[in-house]
């Protein structure tokens, strides 16, 4: 049999050797050149074949999910309070998950250990945004500190924001102003009392006046100030509302230059509003040469064109982004955080007997409250941390973008994906919060685990690593003395007829109440005068 066989290789050898011998000189250069240019692709298939199996085994495959439809995905079985949709399905697919939204490939983290490792063990991986067609267009084509790529440009604005806008030192300058704007809520309160308020709406109010006043302090007042007011309420609602309205363009790239909603239209109007009105109120700032407002206070406005001189790289379409995104990203998250708080303590009179109790004690009823007091408020901390739990402001954050793929949880997170991290489901997880959906700021009291520092996975509302929320120190005075201030100055009972505020949510942009909040404020302080400083 071996004989056989040698014979036959023999045999071919031979035969080759003679066609060989046959060909043109030519034909065998021709032949050899054929055969090595050949060669690479034959290896590379054959590697593909003998190998290629093995390699896509050891390749982490992709996280867990819902099989959708054909070319549009899981888009068609989203619900709208996507949140808490998205909880209901990690209970089924685990902490890490994929959902195929048209073109764009979703993935949700709904733990504590995968929370972790996007936002801290590969933290610039995933320090991109997935930025939307509807931010790209409210931001200056991305020019501010929410979307901007992570880079050097983005470091600057960071270091802006944090080190110069919103400092402590920054932050203690322009308390005249939120001062200011709080005693008008409370005499407007006053002037309404025994008569249902809709206290969503004036808090929203009080935000917004508070927070255009640090930006621009006195720059403009009186008539001027009110007309002014007025158009950025509208259209800050009008943005707030696109902004978190579900866009097929993000779904589908490819049909983005036709703008099927008119998302990206409508937003270009809107802007163009606002830069209408920031570029009149820069004009009106430079002509008073940069001095002090009339109340002796710098506003963020002046800090910003000094910064625009003195910061290299630092541009006007900087400063108007920085404006946008301290109007539209500082109203909603403040103003509806204590709608929340406000709700959940009301529904339960023994916690604001509790909170109001602390602040007798420590503010007195002989006087009004001053962000000096908040430090000493260890209860009133504990309900604000307590409505953060329950209700985060970005339930599911800003979406966050890898620069490549990468290995979480076991599995591949590719490469441009959208990453939805879920705090909302993390903050009311059962296997790390005890009786999670009850409202319970006990839970908070005589420990210092819990802060916005977003080291502790289990509870990091504003956010955790190099895109931790640049506005923490500015929400957080901003919700502890509106409420301080209310429920010092207040009593506050439902409307007849009511035995229960409804706390249902509705998801957007921002994480809000459905239905605005209505209540009744009685005053508690004896000498009415307090409600007129």
């Amino acid at each position: 049999m071996a004989s056989s066989t040698t014979d036959s290789i023999t045999e071919l050898r031979k035969a080759f050797l003679d066609a060989w011998s046959r060909c043109s000189q030519v034909n065998q250069r021709l032949l050899v050149a054929l055969a090595l240019l050949l060669l690479p692709p034959t290896l590379i298939f054959l590697n593909s074949i003998l190998f290629g199996n093995s390699k896509r085994r050891l390749q982490a495959p992709l996280p867990p999910g819902p099989r959708g439809l054909p070319l549009l995905g899981s888009l068609p079985f989203l619900d709208p309070e996507l949140h808490s949709y998205l909880a209901d399905l990690s209970r089924k697919y685990g902490p890490i998950m994929k959902l195929q939204l048209g073109q764009k490939l979703a993935v949700v983290i709904s733990s504590p250990s995968t929370a972790r490792q996007v936002l801290k063990d590969h933290d610039i991986i995933f320090a991109n945004r997935d930025v939307p067609v509807a931010g790209l267009a409210a931001s200056y084509g991305g020019s501010d500190i929410v979307w901007r790529p992570y880079g050097p440009e983005w470091r600057m604005l960071r270091k802006v924001c944090v080190l110069k806008m919103l400092s402590n030192t920054t932050l203690n300058s322009v308390y005249s102003f939120r001062r200011k704007e709080m005693r008008s809520t409370v005499k407007f309160l006053w002037s309404r009392a025994g008569s249902t308020v809709d206290i969503g709406s004036q808090l929203f109010l009080n935000v917004m006046n508070v927070i255009t006043t640090m930006l621009w302090g006195d720059t403009v007042h009186g008539e001027e100030r009110d007309i002014l007011g007025a158009e950025f309420r509208q259209a800050v609602a009008e943005m707030t509302l696109l902004l978190g309205i579900p866009n097929l363009s993000d779904f589908f790239p490819a049909i983005r230059r036709w703008d099927v909603q008119r998302v990206e239209r409508k937003l270009g109007v809107l802007r163009t509003k606002f830069d209408t009105i920031f570029e009149s109120i820069i004009q009106q700032r430079l002509k008073m040469d940069n001095q002090e407002s009339q109340s002796g206070a710098t506003d963020f406005l002046q800090i910003l064109l000094k910064m625009k001189d003195e910061e290299e790289g630092f541009t006007i379409t900087h400063l108007k982004a920085l404006l946008m995104d301290m109007i539209v990203g500082g109203t909603d998250t403040s103003s509806n955080t204590t709608e929340f708080a406000m709700a959940e303590v009301i529904n339960k009179p023994e916690i604001m007997a509790k909170a109001q109790k602390e602040l007798d004690s420590v503010v007195g009823k002989d006087s009004i409250v001053e962000e000096s007091h908040i430090p000493k408020l260890q209860y009133l901390y504990a309900i604000m941390k307590e409505t953060l739990r329950l209700h985060p402001a970005l339930p599911l954050l800003v979406p966050h973008c890898p620069s490549e793929s990468v290995t979480v949880g076991g599995y591949t997170v590719p490469e441009g994906s959208r990453i939805f991290v879920n705090v909302w489901a993390i903050h009311r997880d059962p296997c790390i919060w005890e009786n999670p959906l009850e409202f319970d700021p006990e839970r908070f009291l005589g420990s210092n685990k819990y802060d916005y520092s977003g080291n502790d996975f289990s509870y990091f509302p504003f956010g955790s690593g190099r895109r931790i929320c640049a506005g923490t120190a500015m929400a957080e005075r901003m919700v502890m003395f509106s409420l301080a201030t209310l429920l010092h100055s207040f009593n506050w009972k439902l409307p007849k007829g009511l035995n229960e505020l409804d706390l249902d949510e509705k998801f957007g942009i921002v994480l809000k109440k459905k239905s605005s909040l209505a209540v009744v404020p009685t005053p508690r302080l004896a000498n009415l005068q307090l409600y007129h400083e």
